[in-house]
């Protein structure tokens, strides 16, 4: 009976140093997270991940995952952008498994839709897409509310004009990662279209 409960307060005893071990890590991690941010990132995309100009994404809530796949997209230059690819030329991958966690844990804020009517017209692209054109619903992978998962991005606030933006890359084959999908969608949206569901997609949260 000792033996048992000498083993069972071992066994607690390895957990406690476990989490505590774990907690030290995490905080550590995130020490770097804001390092980083405080020293490069929040030039463009704020210290909470709510973006200085729409060129630039908003990146508060963003899965952490793809936040970490597109940093090292952008250093193997998968992704181009001769800015981003010069922020990130010194990180590493744990740099930006980092980042990555600390935009994911920031809170999106709610943004007013500029264009309401534009936005409805944007509604019905994103939840149904255009049936008569071929353009698929963006409700189909990046979710109803737009969270998207960790594979795909989270769409929800993003500011529409950088949603434009990136649709008219992928349009062009100008976005260089990403593409074989999303080329097949923006090329098939229409002006209005495009525009319609930037719109819509800026409301959501």
């Amino acid at each position: 009976m000792r033996y048992t409960q000498l083993r069972r307060s071992a066994a607690a005893g390895w957990l406690i140093l476990m989490l505590a071990a774990g907690a030290q890590a995490q905080d550590a991690q995130l020490a770097r997270a804001e390092e980083i941010v405080q020293g490069k990132c929040f030039i463009c995309h704020g210290v909470d991940g709510e973006s200085s100009s729409p060129v630039f994404p908003r990146l508060a809530g963003q899965h952490g995952a793809y936040v970490a796949r597109q940093l090292a997209d952008y250093q193997a230059g998968k992704r181009k952008s001769s800015t981003m690819q010069a922020m990130v030329e010194d990180l590493n991958a744990e740099d930006f498994a980092a980042l990555g966690r600390y935009f994911e844990s920031r809170k999106p804020v709610a943004h007013a839709v500029d264009d309401s009517e534009l936005a409805q017209v944007g509604r019905f692209v994103f939840m149904r897409g255009n049936p008569y054109s071929g353009v698929a619903a963006c409700a189909g992978c990046h979710g109803p509310k737009g969270h998207g998962t960790p594979q795909l991005p989270r769409l929800a606030g993003q500011h529409a004009q950088y949603t434009e933006n990136q649709l008219r890359l992928f349009n062009k084959r100008e976005r260089s990662n990403d593409n074989a999908v999303m080329h097949a969608i923006a090329s098939k949206l229409s002006e209005l279209e495009l525009k319609a569901v930037s719109a819509y997609i800026s409301g959501l949260n």
